[in-house]
Formats: structure tokens, C-alpha cells, sequence
């Protein structure tokens, strides 16, 4: 196992969710970053829906019982331990009593540490998703391991796969539900800034109040990358965390190959948007998940080698 000793700010096992019980009315949850929690997971040599912990912002402090081989995958966290260097992105093994001392990043919001075989975590609802955040003393049962040192040069082709860590982010959408209630104009021709407030469940923007129509609107489902327009001309971007229905006008709904930049986007950042139609969204996705899969597909084989 790995204890904790410190949980840091907001640390979580998560797998790919729980997208069939949206009809109970259960947000989808799992990773943020999808695509990094993945090929995390296929550094270590897991199938690519293994159980791994979540680090956001501050990661925390955890003791190994046991040697196990371990990749914090994901924005370039700091690492550290007495015993070793420990760069991220790169595959390493704790021993048996070793603290990992995972701190902040300069960029980028979320990694992932992922283990050989994934963390034994209960099942809910059909997910290994954790319900709860990590506290300090949990154990998180894990079986023994060792990796010999792994990491991807980052080529142009891998670093299509990665979200952009920048500060100034720019997200690709389809229009809403209700976008014809907007001047779309004050949208997409304007920087927002993202807010304090802001968490897994969507990220608040500040920015220049949109012009609200006099209608009233009957709760409908959304879902993340959905963008909602609340009372006060401000905008959320509803994250994997976020509600099953919302009675806010949507105006717009980002396309799910930008959905992992959401999970990187992190207070004091500001974003854009970009209309796209139907036939492009569709090919940035097909294209993004091709590039996933060789990609996982390779550093299998290059471990199986």
C-alpha cells in the first residue's frame, strides 16, 4: 500500500467514471484529464481504465509498506524524495518505508500517479471512482512492484495528445442549446478570466456580462463542456463533476476533443472560445482518439519489448 501522510489540497482515485447512471442523476466524475490519466496508466504496463490518483494543484505526501513502481503522469508536478531524484512523466519505484513528496506545478492543474495493476479501491455504481477525497492515514492498497525508468520523448505527435498548460486557453465549441438568445458576438469576441470559485464541478468566468434575454427556461440536461449563462451575464463551463440537468441558458458546448484542457485550466487563467461546426468537431475527435490509442498501443509494446 501507500499511506498518507498528507493528502494535499484535493487528491482522489478516479477511473473513466460514471457516465451509465446520469439518468439517476449521478455526474459522470472520473478523471479530468482523461488523456493523461491513460497513458500514465500504459507507462506502467495497465489497461488503460486502471484506477490512479488524482493530484490537483498541491499534490501529497505518501509512505510506500512495500516497493512499488510508480509515474506521476500528467502537469510537470514537483517530486521528491530523500532517497532518489524523481522527475515527472518518468516511471520510478519507491521502497519499502520512502516518501513521495509531490508539491505544486508551474503550470497545468492535474496529474495522475498511477501504479502496476492500478489501486484495489472499491466498486460503486460500476466505477472505482472515489466518492471522497483522500484523507490523511488512509492506506491505498496497491500490489508490490518495480519499474525500471520509462518516459515518452515529447515529439510533435505526442504533444497533440497533451492538454495545453498555458495560461490563455482557447476551446473549440459547438453552439447551444439556446445560443440564439446571445449576441454571440459578446462571446466569442472576448477573454475571460477564470475565477477562485471555480472546482471540478465547472470553472466561473469573469468577464464582460453577456446580454440576457427576458425568458424563462425549464431545467434540461447537460453534461460537461456544456456552457451555461447565469443570471448575471456570467459564464460556467461545466466540468466532469458537474450536474445532470441545469435551468441556465446554454450557449455554447465544447467539443469533446478539447474536454481534457478543462481539466488543466486553473484559477488566474483566462479563456476563449472558437465556433466550430459539427463536421470538424467530429474530426478533431476521431483524430484525437486515433492519436490516443497508437499511443497507448506503442508504449505497450515498447514494454512488452
Amino acid at each position: 500500500s501507500l499511506h498518507v501522510v498528507d493528502p494535499g489540497w484535493a487528491t482522489r482515485v478516479v477511473d473513466a467514471g460514471r457516465p451509465a447512471s446520469r439518468s439517476l442523476g449521478v455526474p459522470v466524475g472520473g478523471a479530468a484529464d482523461r488523456a493523461s490519466w491513460m497513458l500514465g496508466n500504459a507507462l506502467v504496463g495497465n489497461s488503460p481504465n486502471a484506477p490512479a490518483l488524482e493530484i490537483a494543484v498541491k499534490g501529497p505526501i505518501l509512505r510506500a509498506d512495500a516497493e512499488v513502481g510508480c509515474v506521476v503522469f500528467g502537469a510537470p508536478f514537483l517530486l521528491s524524495s530523500a532517497r532518489q531524484s524523481l522527475p515527472a512523466g518518468r516511471t520510478f519505484t519507491l521502497t519499502s518505508g520512502e516518501e513521495l513528496h509531490i508539491g505544486g506545478t508551474p503550470h497545468g492543474m492535474r496529474a495522475y500517479l498511477c501504479v502496476p495493476g492500478g489501486f484495489q479501491v472499491p466498486t460503486i455504481l460500476g466505477s472505482q471512482s472515489a466518492l471522497d477525497l483522500v484523507q490523511r492515514g488512509d492506506a491505498l492498497p496497491c500490489s508490490p512492484s518495480r519499474l525500471r525508468s520509462r518516459f515518452v520523448e515529447p515529439d510533435f505527435d505526442f504533444q497533440r495528445l497533451r492538454s495545453a498548460w498555458n495560461a490563455a486557453q482557447n476551446l473549440r465549441t459547438l453552439p447551444g442549446q439556446q445560443s440564439d438568445w446571445f449576441d454571440a458576438a459578446e462571446f466569442y469576441d472576448q477573454t475571460f478570466g477564470v475565477t477562485p470559485a471555480s472546482n471540478r464541478m465547472g470553472l466561473r468566468l469573469q468577464g464582460k456580462p453577456l446580454s440576457l434575454p427576458i425568458r424563462e427556461l425549464l431545467s434540461e440536461p447537460v453534461c460537461p463542456g456544456t456552457v451555461q449563462v447565469t443570471k448575471d451575464g456570467q459564464c460556467i463551463v461545466l466540468g466532469v463533476d458537474g450536474q445532470t440537468i441545469g435551468g441556465y441558458p446554454k450557449i455554447a458546448q465544447v467539443i469533446r476533443a478539447d474536454l481534457d484542457a478543462l481539466g488543466q485550466i486553473r484559477p488566474g487563467d483566462t479563456v476563449r472560445f472558437k465556433q466550430v461546426d459539427m463536421d470538424t468537431a467530429l474530426a478533431l475527435d476521431r483524430e484525437r482518439r486515433a492519436l490516443l490509442h497508437e499511443w497507448i498501443t506503442r508504449l505497450r509494446v515498447s514494454l512488452d519489448g
